[in-house]
């Protein structure tokens, strides 16, 4: 039986494996150990073994073979995250009990296994106007290249910019010059349609608000900054990274955008603000995020990192308060965490229930603040962090939606939900490599 986590792939790609064992590989078999710590039952839970950890790894393209004592197969994936063209870390998710662990053997093949895909990152981008959207990798955007910029005039992006899912929830991020992230909510574990904010000729077409089988969006961003969305306050003065949909010139001089990795259990992107000039300042900073996704939480992780600093400013990580039935939670998790929740109808027309939270560091949190009702950065609650000159801040936001998991129905379910996701990624899985 194939347990949760653990998927098979193709008997091709294991007798690969084991052929290439067969043909004086063997000494590069290894067995990897886990073990759980901690108090809490781990699921989906995430682990990544950088390169020099792994011995003689074989030469050429080869692949990962994970395999538990029973013989099931556990999808993994190699990622390159510096962009040198060589992987860094094999990165895959399991499940461990409490206080209890799982011994894998690692194997290596020449032919990439199959596995169920279960994290997506959809970048789309059209030339002209007149020009179908093509599928890319990266991008940059250029302060006189939104929407409503003279001689610019369209929409460039698929559903306005990347989209990232996983198994429970997808999101996606406005990178025609807005830079809040919106939610789109799932009701299938499988991948949304490639096609999703396109037309039959590849154009852009907001088409992603009607209901499909798959879900929709759902969200009602406004003018706050979405979900785990990014601002800045300078002494008290609150500032939006980026314009609003009416603007015509940015305020940031370029972004950049790039797909650190795509892969069956983890899917990373980098979003990079070049020169952002705060609107009535003159200031200059840079801003780098980096969303990551992985199976199984309906959340994803971002980190963030700001230079330019003068030592009077607070980074802020937002989330939309367009209906204001419910007041926000402030909830410590082991004084490791603190949670900022909502449970109240943050989507169009107010028609369902959407649970809202930031998992934020303890030790970087400074309190929240709610954003007024009108102006460019509003409508929103913001967890107030300590801004230091490029060091990162790594935070978690989540979105549970009634049509997800009707247990989100339920405000005690939700945070309860939550709180049980802080604790998730705070256990420590200790890895061995023999």
């Amino acid at each position: 039986m194939i347990r949760k986590g653990i998927v098979p792939f193709s008997f091709l790609c294991l007798c690969s494996a084991l052929l290439s064992c067969q043909s004086g590989e063997a000494d590069k078999t290894r067995e990897i150990t886990l073990s759980n710590s901690s108090s809490v039952d781990l699921t989906d839970k995430a682990i990544a073994i950088s390169r020099d950890k792994l011995p003689d790894v074989p030469e050429g393209d080869v692949f990962p073979v994970l395999l538990t004592q029973s013989g099931d197969t556990v999808a993994a994936q190699l990622d390159d995250l510096d962009g040198d063209k060589a992987w860094d870390e094999l990165f895959f998710v399991t499940d461990l009990p409490a206080k209890g662990g799982q011994t894998l053997q690692l194997s290596w093949a020449t032919t990439k296994p199959a596995y169920t895909t279960r994290t997506s990152v959809r970048f789309g981008k059209r030339a002209s106007a007149d020009t179908p959207v093509q599928p890319v990798t990266s991008d940059t955007s250029y302060a006189n290249q939104l929407p409503k910029s003279a001689g610019f005039g369209y929409q460039p992006y698929q559903t306005d910019g990347p989209a990232w899912e996983n198994d429970k929830v997808g999101f996606r991020h406005y990178l025609d010059g807005r830079n809040a992230k919106d939610v789109f909510g799932k009701k299938v574990s499988d991948m949304t349609p490639e096609a999703v904010g396109l037309d039959t000729a590849g154009a852009v077409e907001d088409n992603y608000h009607e209901m499909k089988e798959w879900g929709r969006d759902i969200m009602a961003v406004g003018s706050s900054a979405g979900i785990g969305g990014i601002g800045l306050m300078i002494g008290d003065s609150l500032y939006r990274l980026g314009v609003t949909v009416n603007d015509t010139v940015n305020n940031v001089e370029s972004t950049n955008f790039n797909i650190i990795t795509e892969g069956p259990v983890r899917s990373m992107m980098q979003l990079r603000y070049n020169n952002w000039h705060p609107d009535g300042t003159n200031r200059t900073y840079t801003l780098e995020e980096q969303p990551t996704i992985w199976p199984g939480m309906y959340a994803y992780r971002n980190t963030a990192k700001i230079s330019g600093l003068q030592g009077d400013e607070t980074l802020l990580i937002g989330m939309n308060n367009l209906d204001r039935t419910d007041s926000i939670a402030e909830i410590d998790v082991d004084n490791k965490w603190v949670v900022l929740l909502t449970h109240d109808r943050e989507t169009y027309r107010n028609e369902w229930l959407l649970g809202l939270a930031l998992i934020l560091p303890k030790d970087a949190y400074q309190g929240y603040m709610e954003a007024p009702a009108t102006g460019k950065l509003a409508q929103a609650y913001f967890a107030k962090m300590k801004a230091a000159e490029n060091q990162p801040v790594t935070y978690y936001a989540v979105a549970g939606w009634e049509l997800s998991n009707e247990a989100f129905k339920d405000a005690a379910s939700f945070r309860k939900y939550v709180q049980d996701l802080a604790r998730q990624v705070t256990a420590e899985v200790e890895v061995k490599v023999n």
